[in-house]
């Protein structure tokens, strides 16, 4: 893999390109940062096969490493109180039961995430066994879950749970998202 790919990587320091007074907007740029942590795990797996791990590689380990580990659980935790709990909460079988497959998803996530940490911190501490191919054999399963689970909420939950929230519930949202993270609420 050509160094410059690999230095195509995010930072994880950048907002997500919309604030807490667009809260539904800033799920969907979550998403985007999402997808750029599993191109990124694809790249670097790539890149460790055919690279090795270098200071690339144990940067990008440690950055989609950071996401995951914050970020991610951030993202999920609203997704659970404020498009899942929307969704639940209807007479719709259909919108309930997609609520449970995602619910579903974000547990199968949080189950399949420390296989996958677990290699990437032996990246990141530059102790990778080389030639071990087993030890990135939970990524792929870990990057099609979340592609899945993303296109489910973009497709359908996010634009149903919109529907379901008025102007006023959209901002107490934004402000509890706010608040859970520390940061200072939407205007």
């Amino acid at each position: 893999m050509p160094a410059d790919a690999m230095s195509a990587r995010v930072s994880l320091h950048a907002g997500p390109g919309a604030g807490f007074d667009a809260p539904f907007e800033m799920l969907a740029a979550c998403h985007d940062r999402i997808e750029r942590m599993l191109a990124l795990l694809e790249r670097l797996a790539d890149h460790l096969a055919e690279t090795g791990c270098d200071a690339e590689a144990r940067q990008a380990a440690h950055d989609v490493m950071r996401y995951f580990d914050l970020a991610g659980p951030a993202h999920h935790e609203d997704e659970e109180r404020h498009v899942l709990a929307a969704l639940a909460a209807t007479g719709d079988p259909a919108l309930r039961a997609l609520a449970d497959r995602l619910h579903d998803d974000h547990r199968a996530m949080a189950r399949r995430w420390p296989a996958v940490r677990a290699a990437l911190h032996e990246v990141a501490e530059g102790r990778w066994p080389a030639g071990d191919a087993d030890v990135l054999a939970p990524w792929p399963a870990f990057v099609a879950l979340q592609r899945a689970h993303l296109e489910a909420e973009e497709r359908i939950a996010f634009p149903a749970a919109r529907r379901l929230v008025d102007a006023d519930s959209e901002r107490a949202m934004g402000r509890e998202m706010a608040q859970r993270r520390g940061a200072p609420p939407a205007d």
